[in-house]
């Protein structure tokens, strides 16, 4: 296997959770300042995660108070210092139960409540046009409501989960395998 630099992996490492972060919907940037936190041994200033990242102070505070606000990331200070420094939650059990949380974000349940008015339209036969037309976005639009249906399911399974604890989860899931 050939050898990589340390900083080409951890260039390479930022890349991936930047194309992840996008996947899910979020901001590369977001994806970028998360996997530079992970991969740091010690709490890092807005200035230095700007450095690493290639991202604007600015995008890089706004996308900080997302993440925080999302539970992944964690704000610290430095005796003497009156910088504020970050660190990425590792338990990612906890993250995961963050962005489900997340899940319930006004807007998004806005949008989602869109979807199923649209849904209610199209099922009460009030919607006029070509019929074909019509089946076809019928058939769309419950599909997302479906899905919809399923990341709620989701959520609510795995913030039930949370009571049992990460180590009885861990038990019952190593059962499973």
């Amino acid at each position: 296997m050939a050898t990589v630099k340390l900083s080409q992996l951890k260039k390479d490492f930022t890349e991936s959770l930047s194309q992840i972060s996008r996947f899910w919907g979020f901001p590369k940037g977001m994806g970028a300042i998360f996997g530079v936190l992970y991969l740091s041994p010690a709490p890092l200033s807005l200035d230095e995660i700007a450095a690493q990242t290639g991202l604007t102070k600015g995008a890089v505070s706004t996308e900080v108070r997302t993440l925080a606000r999302m539970g992944l990331v964690h704000r610290s200070t430095k005796l003497g210092d009156r910088k504020d420094y970050y660190e990425a939650e590792t338990d990612f059990y906890a993250a995961i139960r963050s962005i489900l949380r997340e899940r319930q974000n006004s807007e998004f349940n806005h949008a989602v409540r869109s979807v199923g008015e649209t849904l209610a339209q199209l099922e009460s036969g009030a919607v006029s046009g070509d019929e074909a037309e019509i089946e076809f976005i019928h058939q769309r639009v419950k599909a997302l409501q479906e899905f919809f249906d399923a990341i709620d399911s989701l959520a609510k399974a795995v913030i039930r989960l949370e009571s049992l604890g990460i180590a009885n989860v861990t038990k019952i899931l190593g059962v499973l395998k």
